[in-house]
């Protein structure tokens, strides 16, 4: 019951976030799941891959519910996120599939290198200047590929690169914000497909365990985390956001070290 009750934190916690600041809940997902993981003794070797997959688990379910919202208010542009699919798809799948072969510490040097920059990017508020139009077939099945390869070692959502990119193509923002989130799902699912295929044969994982994900830790995380979410979006609007997303990127920054440092 324990183990139940710090999920359902996780969940809430990083849910809440999610929608007051706008970013994945992989970056304070994944340090929390470690965590957790550890002092359940899952095995040491494959800790931090579960966290990733468990992660990026998540957010199938969680990015149906943003996707959802955001097509309400109309602000998809679905001819884009059909576009950059197939390169999403393909890049998270393929780096799922090698996040698998890297061992637990350089594999731990590499998320807290995406958290760092993740968290710059909430610290420093970057908006990237409106320069150019989209590329054609190959740049944007290349520029989806990058984003849901580094999406997918990270656990996140894609947005924090998937907005800027759309920015910087002169994608005005809230339809760059809404198309980024109809994008997070084909990340998610072929993310968490290659970590259940990765994971399939791996010897020693948990219980109750499909490849590198956790399903209790799923279950629970999802559930809360969709729940938390629409509260957090809420409270946005009341309190000063700018000067919150300081504390958070700080908080990133602090979790992805200590994690870091607990698996070194």
């Amino acid at each position: 019951m324990d183990w139940w009750l710090a999920y359902l934190a996780i969940g809430l916690i990083a849910g809440f976030l999610a929608g007051l600041l706008g970013i994945g809940g992989g970056a304070i997902m994944v340090p929390m799941l470690v965590f957790v993981f550890t002092a359940q003794h899952l095995p040491p070797e494959n800790l931090l891959h579960i966290a990733l997959g468990t992660s990026m688990a998540t957010i199938v379910f969680t990015s149906l519910s943003s996707m959802r919202a955001h097509h309400g208010h109309g602000a998809v542009d679905w001819r884009i996120a059909r576009a950059l699919a197939p390169g999403m798809l393909a890049g998270s799948f393929g780096a799922a599939l090698i996040a698998g072969l890297i061992p637990t510490r350089p594999l731990a040097m590499m998320f807290t290198a995406l958290v760092f920059f993740v968290g710059t990017q909430l610290l420093l508020d970057l908006k990237p200047k409106h320069t150019r139009e989209l590329p054609g077939t190959a740049g944007i099945f290349a520029a989806g590929a990058v984003i849901g390869g580094v999406s997918s070692l990270a656990a996140a959502g894609g947005a924090f690169l998937a907005i800027p990119f759309l920015a910087w193509c002169n994608v005005p923002l809230r339809r760059a914000i809404g198309t980024a989130a109809a994008t997070g799902f084909p990340i998610a699912l072929a993310g968490s497909a290659g970590y259940v295929v990765q994971g399939w044969n791996v010897a020693g994982l948990p219980p109750l365990s499909l490849g590198y994900v956790y399903l209790p830790a799923l279950g629970l995380v999802a559930v809360m985390s969709m729940l938390a979410a629409p509260y957090g979006a809420r409270l946005a609007h009341r309190l000063p956001v700018k000067r919150l997303r300081t504390v958070f990127a700080l908080m990133f920054y602090a979790l992805a070290l200590r994690m870091l440092a607990g698996l070194w």
